[in-house]
């Protein structure tokens, strides 16, 4: 099958899809995007258009469809120990925050692929060793949900892990492996994953000492940040350490924490 051309109006149609389905805003500088991670599902489908696939999704006939649509518009590539700062606060404040008898617990609010959350934990091993501590991943797609659950990675995600942490909580792939590593089992069932939509109702997860909520306000609407922050803050215990992505900032989107470093805030 010969490509097929997404024209103006079906794009326009997809970042409407999107925007309704996890409030993420889609620049017009995204359109070749969009019709790269669709095409094979055209071509699964047989179908000569965009616009057609849209009527697919729109139906009520695809419910499934409509999950794979969502996962392919909203993966994004990320690693372990991205913005290392955050990670030496999450040490600094469970060492002084956690409690006996009760568990230091931690959400990755978008966590992708799960090297965020695999960062979290090898941290809050080190750190707290036999004190208790829990940590709640969450994502939009199930895609990377299964990704992230796999642990298994290309050896170039894990290029800002510090070597002891490689040495003590991942496997080396060997053989037709090589150039991979895998999560420690001991670490993966530390990590409770599970699929959550920001942009609507949280389900039961909990109240949490610290949570990272990193490089996905860039995608949303200033009114859906302010929405899915309120929810996320909800969750936030007083005291509790709130990190997002160093390119982003809650200038007129919440004041319900304070700020104690760049790209890092505390509950009152």
């Amino acid at each position: 099958m010969s490509a097929i051309d997404i024209t103006d109006q079906e794009f326009g149609q997809f970042q409407r899809f999107i925007f309704a389905a996890a409030g993420i805003s889609m620049s017009d500088g995204k359109k070749a995007l969009v019709s790269g991670r669709l095409a094979k599902r055209l071509q699964q489908h047989g179908l000569g258009s965009y616009g057609a696939y849209f009527r697919l999704l729109t139906s009520g006939s695809a419910p499934q469809e409509v999950q794979t649509a969502v996962d392919l518009l909203t993966t994004n590539e990320t690693y372990f120990f991205r913005e290392t700062v955050h990670f030496d606060a999450l040490r600094a404040h469970a060492l002084k925050t956690s409690e006996p008898g009760r568990p230091y617990r931690v959400w990755s609010a978008a966590c992708s692929s799960g090297e965020e959350a695999y960062s979290m934990a090898m941290v809050l091993d080190d750190a707290l060793g036999r004190r208790p501590w829990e940590i709640v991943a969450t994502d939009i797609s199930t895609q990377v949900l299964r990704r992230a659950q796999a642990a298994h990675y290309p050896d170039e995600r894990a290029r800002h892990t510090p070597p002891e942490y490689l040495r003590r909580y991942c496997l080396k792939g060997h053989g037709e492996q090589q150039g991979t590593l895998l999560v420690a089992a001991a670490l993966r069932e530390r990590v409770r994953f599970a699929q959550v939509n920001l942009n609507q109702s949280l389900p039961s997860l909990g109240t949490f000492d610290a949570v990272f909520l990193r490089n996905v306000m860039i995608y949303f609407s200033p009114e859906t940040k302010r929405q899915v922050v309120a929810r996320v803050l909800s969750l936030l215990r007083p005291g509790g350490l709130f990190c997002i992505g160093r390119s982003e900032s809650l200038n007129d989107i919440s004041d319900a924490v304070q700020p104690v470093a760049p790209s890092m805030f505390r509950k009152p």
